[in-house]
């Protein structure tokens, strides 16, 4: 049984890949190029994206192939991948210098 659930586990996060991301309010964020997973933990912690809205993205993360997003803004995913208040934490996070935004 255990076979099973690993081999369903990659083919579910490489569904991820290609998939648009939006804010919860509708907002175009980017496109998931990659998945950033912790192997330990058996768990996804960030999604790449590229194909940013550069009306979101600082000159910086534009010019770098793309960003890193936790994990833990997902709300939801479908046939798009809607994360929870992107633009407000953006701005938080230009701000306060935090990591929640990371050049890929």
């Amino acid at each position: 049984m255990a076979d099973m659930d690993t081999e369903k586990i990659p083919q579910e996060i490489t569904t991820l890949v290609g998939r648009e991301v939006y804010s919860k309010n509708g907002v175009f964020v980017g496109e998931v190029e990659d998945i950033r997973l912790n192997i330990d933990r058996e768990a996804v912690t960030g999604l790449a994206l590229h194909q940013l809205n550069t009306e979101l993205f600082d000159a910086e993360a534009r010019s770098s192939r793309g960003v890193i997003i936790p994990y833990r803004w997902v709300q939801a995913v479908g046939d798009v991948v809607i994360v929870n208040d992107i633009v407000e934490r953006l701005r938080q996070a230009d701000s306060e210098s935090d990591e929640e935004e990371v050049p890929a």
